[in-house]
């Protein structure tokens, strides 16, 4: 059984940066596509940003320029380096393939506010 586990999540005033990690849990991820999503209160769950396993990447309009996703194959994680942080931004952030092929973990919150 696979679990994802992400972590990094808090309160963060405009501007100001967070980084999160999500560790791939019963599962060696190195070969599979990875992605980070959100959901913000009351709107669906939708894309950031996605790497492959080749570590090619790509990120929502929205976040480009300010997010940036990375991993680290040798320790089974993924990253998300959020900078220029908007209230827009509010969510709670999950990790998956890009082709959601695993169980959703607890996510991670991320609350941009003065």
């Amino acid at each position: 059984q696979v679990q994802l586990v992400e972590s990094g999540g808090g309160l963060v005033q405009p501007g100001g940066s967070l980084t999160l990690s999500c560790i791939v849990l019963g599962r060696e991820f190195g070969l599979y596509d990875m992605a980070w999503y959100r959901q913000a209160p009351g709107k669906q769950r939708e894309f950031v940003a996605s790497v492959t396993s080749r570590n090619l990447t790509i990120r929502t309009n929205s976040v480009r320029g300010r997010f940036t996703i990375s991993r680290d194959n040798a320790k089974n994680t993924l990253f998300l380096q959020m900078n220029s942080l908007k209230p827009e931004d509010t969510a709670v952030y999950y990790c998956n393939t890009v082709n959601k092929d695993w169980p959703w973990g607890q996510g991670t919150q991320v609350t941009v506010s003065s």
